[in-house]
């Protein structure tokens, strides 16, 4: 078991410098049924930061196991209001999200892709309002993280005691997060934003209208940036209230908007996704005039089909993201099966929805009109990893001029 010392100096860095609560600000929890004990550390440390309340939820993935398994696709396909409503309301109050994650990879590799797509492109469709509070930081969001007995087996299969591998994952995570014993936390991540910001002023004022990556792995692809790209890594600011917060604990990326309809070649998975509870595994894909052509895998071919064939805007990227070989997540050897690391191990894509703050004015624009700026636009966002050790980054100019952005893995800059 943790520490629990350790355990509510995590919960003092979600609530201080992942959310950044603010005074008398609710706090929306979302939390796994295996985070039950940093939950509730970090609910003590929200009402001692002046949280006006705390609303908690928690899921748990055996139960949606079990949903998927016998409810019919019209039932999983049937969103409620108050669904929506019970976390739209306190959004449009001024309140905040963190989420607490302790996702099972695999659990869902037996359940129909067609029902949990269905399920997912319901609730997508109906939240939209909800998520473009996140997706365009009208307000502050975080993602955490914490084991459970199942992940924590996968990660460290030679444990034969599952409380050690669930001991030894909660100390890797503590480690990605800088928290350890003898630190102070907050300070390192003020001093990791502020690192951050060096290499995204580079590669702004570089200012490339695209990317072409290499690798030993068969990648070899051509990702085109959109007109007023920016780059973001690290904190993020609200829009309208101008308020620091990480998104994701931990980071590692610098990540742009890519053109939807400029992206060509051939790109390369350097580690497996877990889609919706099933693991898609040493996988390819091939793009033409910005959309996915041909895919395949050698595990979860159907999941990563119905990734693809998700809506109309998923068979494009939405997100291009550069992270150094030499990560300190990377370097520690592991595979988390887990995409809030493994993310920040690798360069990597997402699949579907572009961030409107990662556009000039992105964030006063309508759906419409980012679309005509070659924005993508998708009910769904989810990041694959293709980086590796080799992998060669080459930035190319509006007049031709090459930059090199990563040589054997890590930037250059």
């Amino acid at each position: 078991m943790i520490d629990q010392k350790r355990l509510e100096k995590y919960a003092e860095l979600a609530i201080v410098k992942g959310v950044n609560l603010q005074k008398d600000q609710t706090l929306m929890i979302n939390a796994s049924i295996d985070a039950v004990d940093m939950t509730r550390a970090c609910v003590k440390a929200a009402y001692a930061h002046g949280a006006k309340q705390v609303i908690v939820t928690y899921v748990d993935d055996y139960n949606i196991r079990e949903d998927y398994i016998h409810q019919s696709e019209e039932t999983l396909s049937n969103v409620h209001a108050w669904q929506v409503d019970s976390k739209l309301d306190y959004f449009k109050e001024g309140g905040c999200i963190l989420h607490i994650i302790s996702d099972i990879p695999g659990i869902m590799k037996d359940v129909p892709a067609d029902k949990i797509s269905k399920r997912r492109m319901a609730m997508a469709s109906a939240s939209k309002e909800v998520r473009a509070y996140t997706n365009a930081n009208k307000a502050q969001w975080s993602i955490v993280a914490v084991p459970n007995p199942e992940w924590a087996a996968l990660v460290f299969p030679e444990f034969e005691d599952v409380d050690a591998a669930v001991e030894e994952l909660w100390e890797r995570i503590l480690s990605c997060v800088h928290v350890r014993e003898d630190n102070d936390p907050i300070e390192e991540w003020t001093e990791l934003n502020e690192s951050f910001q060096k290499r995204v002023k580079i590669l702004n004022d570089h200012n490339f209208k695209e990317l072409h990556f290499t690798n030993s792995l068969g990648t070899d692809l051509h990702v085109g940036l959109v007109k007023g790209h920016i780059w973001a890594g690290g904190n993020d600011v609200t829009i309208e209230t101008n308020i620091p917060f990480n998104p994701n604990m931990p980071t590692e990326e610098i990540f742009t908007t890519p053109s939807r309809s400029g992206v060509y070649g051939k790109v390369v998975a350097s580690k497996p996704l877990d889609y919706n509870g099933t693991l898609v595994k040493d996988f390819w894909l091939t793009f033409e005039d910005g959309v996915v052509k041909d895919f395949d895998a050698k595990e979860g071919k159907d999941a990563l089909a119905s990734l693809v064939h998700f809506d109309e805007g998923s068979n494009r990227l939405g997100e291009v993201a550069l992270v150094p070989y030499e990560s300190p997540i990377s370097q520690s050897g592991i595979l988390f099966y887990n995409t809030l690391f493994d993310e920040n191990a690798s360069c990597h894509l997402a699949l579907g929805s572009a961030y409107p703050g990662n556009i000039e004015h992105g964030t006063d624009m309508s759906e419409e009109e980012l679309l005509a700026a070659d924005v993508n636009q998708s009910l769904t966002h989810v990041d694959f990893m293709f980086g590796n050790e080799d992998m060669k980054v080459i930035g190319i100019k509006e007049d031709g001029t090459q930059v090199t952005v990563f040589e054997n893995g890590n930037f250059v800059f």
